[in-house]
């Protein structure tokens, strides 16, 4: 019988093509994965994360699942997954976990944080984690907006679903957005999120704190579920993946 493992990992996405393995390129943080998985085992390994990061966001703490037809001990794995891994990839815990387990349908809500990099002088270290905004925003402006979008709702207009009969409707549980030095740090909390979700509603965010979109547009652009009528879609090198609950 197959044994099943759970684990968490990091990494940079500046260079991958998201998380999804994909047919024309060996470049994204599944396919690094399965390829070092199989090497070991001697077989195909499907890993599943517990979500599809785009090209070029990041995780601090993505988690994923897979099972192995040889139930080597968990540190061997991880300590063989780490060694093959390149530096932008890093297995922070593995253990094994229950046949049934798997990261992404038992994921019971997600934590993730947009970093926007405010002022006239660009962030030379930090350009790979935030988005440098030409804009000063006014947060103030920001959270009045966040308020609306909080609870469940059909987020349509706010994700670039190209499945149209999949469900849009979320649950935001908190957005928080506060200031470490000159970033603006907008903290996302809930149940799971659409494709670019959190980047559109990024995007919708920023206009309102630049003055082009008022707080009290928000329920009217959730009502006309029509993705032209939200904010520009935010650069991904600002998003990570911060957590993912069970």
């Amino acid at each position: 019988m197959k044994q099943n493992y759970r684990m968490t990992l990091q990494y940079e996405g500046t260079k991958y093509n998201g998380w999804q393995k994909q047919g024309n390129t060996p470049n994204t943080i599944q396919g690094k994965l399965e390829a070092i998985l199989e090497k070991l085992d001697g077989s195909a390994v499907e890993v599943r994360g517990s979500g599809r990061t785009d090209a070029g966001v990041h995780a601090f703490g993505q988690v994923a699942s897979f099972a192995l037809e040889h139930g080597l001990p968990a540190a061997e794995v991880m300590d063989y997954i780490n060694r093959y891994l390149p530096r932008d990839i890093a297995v922070i815990a593995l253990t094994p976990a229950e046949p049934r387990f798997h990261a992404r349908l038992n994921a019971k809500g997600k934590y993730y944080r947009y970093l926007i990099h405010q002022g006239e002088i660009p962030d030379v270290f930090g350009r790979r984690w935030s988005w440098d905004c030409p804009d000063m925003l006014d947060a103030e402006a920001m959270k009045a907006a966040a308020a609306h979008l909080v609870g469940s709702h059909d987020f349509q207009s706010f994700c670039d679903l190209k499945n149209s009969k999949k469900s849009t409707v979320r649950r935001i549980d908190s957005i928080e957005i506060g200031r470490e030095g000159c970033d603006i740090v907008v903290d996302f909390r809930g149940e799971g999120f659409l494709y670019h979700m959190i980047r559109i509603l990024i995007g919708t965010l920023a206009e309102v704190g630049a003055g082009r979109m008022l707080p009290g547009q928000i329920p009217g652009i959730l009502a006309a579920l029509d993705r032209r009528q939200a904010g520009p879609l935010a650069p991904a090198q600002g998003l990570m993946l911060m957590e993912v609950w069970y």
